[in-house]
């Protein structure tokens, strides 16, 4: 009716009108609140109403790394609803940014995170994306993108920033908008440059420290290990065995710590593996056999350095070991052992002219304490060796630093671009794309000169980390733009006259290393154990038998690998002193109970026992009495003593001359000595009860002896004349016995005897 009256001409009623134009505000301000919001908010935050925190976007894969002309671009990933509302209508796209001009907008750009209206690029859109219906809250789904790269707009040769973005929308929000994006770099070069950058990547074979200073008794002196935790990591799969594996096929320059292989050497024979209080057979021979047939196989050509035995820790040394006498010895003898140990495995000549202290971080103490063992490079890192001028381009890796001493600096966002957790796929295709990026832009920069650099990653890589390395140097295989190089050339390539040669001072040394440091008391601890062991070895007649595994432990006990481990440092120091004192302990003195001492003189008998399973020698044992007035040893002196050589596992009695002079109780005090005279175990005490005889004593004895023989004499002649007046008796009587009375033989007489006659009483 209301539409007929209009079409006629007649107008509604004024209330009626009110009651229209009301309602028409009621229904269409939620409409216009609506369409205002999305451009008022975006133009307010430039991000924060698109929700584009609400998805979270993983690239899993991107594939190729680096793509050329006429290849397909395939890049898969996931998106995750972590929001609570159930999207929909979503659409997965690419986006293609500008491209980037120099290494500090990568680093600018891959700080980004949500999206911005007006500053991100539009999608590419098209048949390039991929539509998901709904997507519940919590629930994830994969994609995958596949563009050819003609598609893609590239430009000129550079680093071109990609973006995978989810649009969508939801209940509280039911318009389209952006709610998740992640990006990544797409290096673009055509062709090979004219000029490529030199790339050096180290490639560690390190790992903790396994091996006990125990051996076994047998001549092969069989090794103990700690555990077989080093077995797991040989084993297929495990992560000294993808290093291997992985680096075989690479352009690499192995750095190698020649403790490592000792101990997978020990690994291929006959082993043993601590079990709590006793040792069990080792079974991994077959699993070590072939990791060190894969490594000689792999490292064939020669690229190899070797660090010092155990891979010592320089800082640690500089810092708080080198005050501690003989912690520079241990380091020089580290680095002397180092060569000899690889080259009799591998059956290749290292390079063991680099120290590297961790995380290429250095100061004066530390290149000093580098240098005093021989070494004349040091690699460090450029965010150590900080550039002071205002380079436009990264400057090649080696340095003159003084005193003859190169300092080979690692590029520090190259080096540490695989740390982390690179077992998420989407984190090691970050890394993996970004390192290429980074590389394309280094190689960019405007300089008149091929450039050599070095990447030095961490030290100790994981399975996973290793794994996202190995895809990122395959990403260079083609050499469009590097070429590989090996660190002993790099280390002597041309320095660059401009780059920073100035070694930072002990102040500026990072805070978190220096508190991962080994303390001092570590050093006086290695130091006190050296003590014992060089006072052990001058009695042993096979001194190789203790002295290198010995050796060894203590090199193991200064090992970078302690980092971050106190504890465990500790309690291997502590293994290493307590093995040691119970070998010094297997020679020793057997305990005396009291003596007695009658006489002017006699022997006094001290046993030295002898457990350990060859002999020794060059010991001097000394008898010393406290009071020689009263008793005197050898040649009237206090202190006496006698040389000691007593075989394998036997004991030996050794006899002090001694003199009395004065009855009473002496102190005895017995100590084992070295022949330079350093005591040697404990000393052991015991008391000589003295009992003098003088020559009137003696007289007395001898006259009541004299006298007990007389009595004895007379007895057996009286008892002798008894018996035989006793054979004359009655016939058929029984003969009496010499102590019986005589028997009376007729009536008493009453006068006196006669004279001379012997009366028996």
């Amino acid at each position: 009716m209301a539409e007929a009256a209009d079409i006629q001409g007649i107008g509604p009623s004024p209330a009626r009108r009110w009651l229209r134009r009301t309602a028409a505000l009621i229904i269409g301000a939620p409409l216009v609140a609506a369409l205002l919001a999305v451009p008022a908010a975006q133009a307010g935050t430039g991000k924060a109403h698109t929700g584009s925190g609400t998805v979270d976007v993983s690239l899993n894969t991107l594939s190729p790394s680096a793509p050329v002309k006429g290849d397909t671009l395939t890049v898969s990933g996931t998106v995750t609803n972590r929001g609570r509302d159930t999207i929909k209508a979503a659409t997965v796209d690419l986006r293609v940014g500008p491209r980037l001009l120099g290494r500090t907008e990568i680093d600018t750009a891959a700080r980004r995170t949500g999206y911005a209206l007006g500053s991100d690029p539009a999608a590419l859109g098209g048949r390039y994306t991929v539509k998901i219906a709904k997507l519940p809250t919590g629930i994830s789904q994969d994609f995958t993108l596949s563009v050819p790269v003609g598609k893609l707009g590239l430009g000129d040769d550079g680093v071109y920033q990609l973006g995978v973005s989810l649009s969508g929308q939801t209940s509280r929000a039911p318009y389209p908008q952006v709610l998740g994006i992640e990006r990544t770099f797409l290096p673009w070069q055509e062709e090979e440059r004219d000029s490529r950058t030199k790339v050096t990547y180290l490639w560690p074979l390190i790992a903790s420290a396994h091996v006990t200073a125990e051996t076994g008794t047998d001549d092969q002196q069989t090794p103990v290990f700690a555990d077989d935790d080093l077995a797991a990591e040989l084993a297929p799969g495990g992560r000294l065995e993808q290093l291997v594996s992985l680096g075989s096929q690479l352009p690499v320059t192995w750095v190698i710590d020649p403790d490592l292989l000792a101990s997978v050497d020990a690994m291929t024979g006959n082993y043993r593996v601590k079990s709590g209080d006793t040792t069990v057979a080792g079974t991994n021979q077959a699993v070590a056999k072939k990791w060190l047939t894969a490594l000689e196989a792999a490292v064939s050509d020669g690229k190899v350095v070797a660090l010092p035995f155990a891979d010592p820790d320089l800082a640690s040394i500089a810092h708080r070991g080198k005050n501690v006498s003989g912690t520079l010895s241990h380091l020089q003898t580290a680095t002397e052992v180092a060569g000899s140990t690889v080259q009799t495995i591998l059956h290749v000549k290292p390079s063991t002219d680099f120290a590297w202290p961790v995380d290429g971080a250095i100061d004066p103490s530390i290149v000093d304490v580098a240098t005093s063992a021989g070494a004349h490079k040091v690699i460090a890192r450029s965010d150590s060796l900080q550039e002071t001028g205002n380079l436009p381009y990264t400057p090649t890796a080696a340095r003159p630093i003084g005193g003859g001493t190169t300092a080979v600096v690692a590029d520090a966002r190259l080096s540490t671009a695989f740390q982390g957790d690179m077992s998420k796929a989407g984190n090691s295709t970050l890394a993996v794309q970004k390192f290429l990026a980074q590389t394309l832009a280094l190689t960019a920069q405007d300089t008149d000169t091929e450039r050599s650099i070095v990447v030095a990653p961490q030290r100790t890589p994981t399975v996973a980390q290793a794994q996202s390395m190995a895809r990122a140097l395959h990403g260079l295989d083609d050499g469009r733009w590097t070429q590989p190089l090996g660190l002993v050339e790099a280390a002597g390539a041309k320095p660059d006259a401009d780059a920073t040669t100035g070694v930072p001072g002990t102040s500026q040394y990072p805070r978190k290393l220096r508190g991962q440091e080994l303390p001092t008391q570590a050093f006086q601890d290695i130091k006190s154990t050296q003590v014992s062991l060089n006072n052990f070895q001058v009695i042993l007649t096979q001194t190789e038998r203790v002295v290198t595994p010995f050796g060894n432990a203590l090199n193991r006990s200064m090992s970078t690998s302690w980092r971050g481990r106190p504890l465990e440092a500790q309690q291997y120091r502590d293994s290493v002193r307590t093995y040691l004192q119970d070998l010094i302990n297997e020679v020793q003195l057997i305990s005396k109970s009291d003596v007695t001492l009658s006489g002017r003189s006699a022997t006094i008998p001290v046993t030295v026992q002898n457990r350990l399973l060859q002999g020794v020698d060059h010991l001097v044992l000394r008898l010393k009495s406290e009071n020689a007035t009263r008793l005197k040893l050898n040649d009237g002196g206090a202190v006496a003593e006698q040389p000691i050589r007593i075989g394998a596992g036997h004991s030996q009695s050794v006899k002090f001359d001694a003199a009395a002079n004065v009855n009473g109780q002496v102190q005895m005090t017995a100590q084992l000595y070295t022949e330079d005279g350093t005591p040697y175990g404990d000393e052991m005490t015991f008391t000589v009860k003295v009992s003098e005889l003088t020559p009137t004593v003696l007289l007395v004895i001898a006259g009541g002896l004299l006298l007990l023989v007389l009595a004895g004499i007379r007895m057996y002649t009286h008892r002798k004349r008894a018996n035989a007046g006793g054979a004359t008796g009655d016939d058929g009587g029984e003969p009496e016995q010499p102590s019986d009375p005589t028997p009376d033989t007729g009536p008493e007489s009453g006068e006196p005897s006669a004279p001379g006659e012997k009366v028996e009483r």
